[in-house]
């Protein structure tokens, strides 16, 4: 099927997977989820087309960084890598007020859904944010997005060239605050796919940051998250 074909099946189907997704939707937001419950909702959520929301991690890593995240009692939380919107239904439920996600891709058909992410009684609000994270014209949207006012954490799951990585990071590590956490996917150095090349920068930044690493099997292939503790004020 040629991709002109298959991005129109996609269209004619999404009526339908929308449906569907918002059906799941509903029963997660039925009742009060605990921490591991919304992870297993990330991984385990479904749906087709536009609407496939999953996330392609290791629970226990996941898991560890979610606990991490949640000590903080984040108010903003930015993520620059979407994909199909798993992490963001995680962070959804632990910031008490921003969540905004960006990623290269467009994401107009899935922002009711992800937008309606938060569970009930929260004030939490999602902006999405479609575009070049390594452009200064994205970094300015992010900048004005927060308004002068710094994010608790910052996920950085984008671009996984060593080049891409590194800029996300030196781009927007400046809008996490004091005594925050920038949090970063697939250190670990054996890789599935080449262009994964976050091991690189993270081999670099353990030797000058105070880090954290939840890693299930050190002698896994993919995955692996580390977490850069900045210095408190």
């Amino acid at each position: 099927m040629s991709k002109t074909l298959k991005k129109l099946s996609r269209q004619l189907r999404a009526p339908f997977n929308r449906r569907y997704a918002f059906k799941r939707l509903a029963e997660y937001h039925a009742q009060p989820r605990s921490l591991e419950e919304t992870v297993d909702w990330a991984m385990n959520f479904g749906g087709s087309g536009y609407f496939n929301v999953k996330t392609m991690q290791i629970p226990a890593e996941i898991i560890g960084l979610a606990r991490a995240v949640k000590a903080l009692q984040p108010k903003i939380i930015l993520e620059i890598g979407t994909a199909r919107g798993g992490t963001l239904l995680i962070w959804s439920s632990l910031a008490s007020e921003k969540v905004i996600t960006c990623d290269l891709q467009d994401m107009s058909m899935q922002t009711p859904l992800f937008q309606a992410f938060p569970p009930k009684g929260s004030a939490c609000q999602v902006t999405l944010l479609s575009g070049d994270s390594h452009s200064a014209d994205f970094k300015q949207r992010v900048a004005k997005e927060l308004g002068g006012r710094k994010a608790d954490f910052i996920f950085i799951d984008g671009d996984h060239t060593v080049d891409g990585v590194t800029a996300d990071y030196n781009d927007y590590r400046e809008f996490v605050r004091p005594g925050g956490i920038i949090a970063f996917h697939d250190i670990v150095e054996s890789q599935p796919i080449v262009t994964n090349q976050v091991y690189h920068l993270w081999k670099k930044l353990k030797q000058t940051a105070v880090t954290e690493e939840f890693v299930n099997d050190p002698k896994q292939c993919g995955y692996g998250i580390g977490i850069i503790r900045v210095p408190a004020a």
